[in-house]
């Protein structure tokens, strides 16, 4: 996947926001279903942009909310500070640290987070921890110290990803965790064809079914494609991972609409892909139709004008005004 994420020291992309439903019929059954899914956790609007407090000088989050009308933010990314022992960037800590102050200021105004454990690179969980009770206390400790609603598991490269007894860990995990925190929102965010999900993610789909992990929500990284038309490849992609919920579950189409995700990468990504404000509308608004569970990008740290252009860590290359991808992710 992405090579920008490498600088990032834990990094990758995902991110989230929830969207409307279709025509008629179609439209009430996956409104129906998307409230069902997430209305316990992301009651307070489900638009949720990456924030990376480790990377690319963030941006206030009281600023951007107030600018923008974003409430809620990804937090990346939960890693292992040593063995099973969750720490921000693996090395940054859970409570008293820049996360914790951000995560304060986001609850003050009138907002909420949803952290993301893994990513691209970095020292993760998954491989660390010994057993599934292990790593759900991992995820366990990152709950209770947020008081969570949700949490999302990037899951990504050989050492997760394409790790099938990492894999099949982190699905016993999150099992364990739904057990354990009724009501809480379970997220998985990966990697995807232009077609949907390869090997690796139809093998996460389909052992989250055997392992009855009871996943909600799917998120693809439709991205790094060398994609002339990024529109027409989201949508082909994230169709692809809702047929392949289709064949998996036995759902309707609205329904598994539902269930799936999209984590796109504002402006410029490293393979000279452009997601322009306007190509991002157009991707809300046929996630908005079609009643997707999420829909996010990569990331609020980059969400302002370049000067320069480029593919940089605090800006999206494309000179676009200030905080406008979250304006427009917000309108939901």
């Amino acid at each position: 996947m992405s090579k920008i994420r490498l600088h990032f020291s834990a990094a990758t992309v995902a991110v989230a926001m929830l969207v409307g439903g279709c025509a008629t019929s179609a439209r009430d059954e996956s409104a129906t279903t998307r409230d069902e899914i997430t209305k316990s956790a992301l009651a307070g609007g489900g638009a949720a942009p990456y924030l990376y407090m480790g990377w690319g000088d963030p941006p206030d989050p009281a600023t951007l909310m107030n600018a923008s009308g974003i409430k809620w933010f990804t937090m990346a990314f939960v890693l292992s500070s040593g063995g099973c022992n969750p720490a921000w960037d693996g090395s940054r800590p859970l409570t008293g640290g820049v996360d914790a102050n951000a995560i304060a200021q986001i609850r003050n105004a009138g907002g909420d987070i949803v952290p993301s454990f893994g990513g691209w690179s970095g020292n993760k969980l998954g491989p660390n921890c010994s057993s599934d009770a292990e790593l759900a206390g991992a995820y366990q400790a990152v709950i209770d110290a947020y008081q969570l609603k949700a949490i999302d598991i990037d899951i990504e490269n050989t050492d997760e990803f394409e790790n099938p007894t990492v894999q099949d860990r982190i699905l016993g995990a999150l099992k364990i965790v739904k057990q354990n925190n009724p009501g809480i929102t379970t997220i998985v965010t990966f990697g995807t064809a232009t077609t949907g999900p390869n090997d690796s993610g139809n093998r996460l789909i389909e052992q989250s079914n055997a392992l009855g992990a009871n996943i909600d929500i799917y998120t693809i990284m439709p991205f790094d494609f060398g994609s002339s038309n990024i529109y027409n490849d989201t949508v082909s992609a994230a169709d692809g991972l809702k047929n392949k919920l289709v064949s998996t579950f036995g759902w309707s189409d609205a329904t598994a609409y539902g269930h799936v995700g999209i984590s796109g990468m504002n402006g410029l990504s490293d393979q000279q892909e452009m997601t322009t404000v306007e190509t991002w509308t157009q991707i809300r608004d046929w996630a908005k139709g079609q009643g997707l569970g999420r829909l996010a990008f990569w990331a609020a740290n980059r969400d302002r004008g370049c000067d320069g252009g480029g593919v940089v860590s605090n800006c999206s290359g494309i000179g676009q005004s200030d905080w406008a991808f979250s304006t427009v992710t917000a309108g939901f």
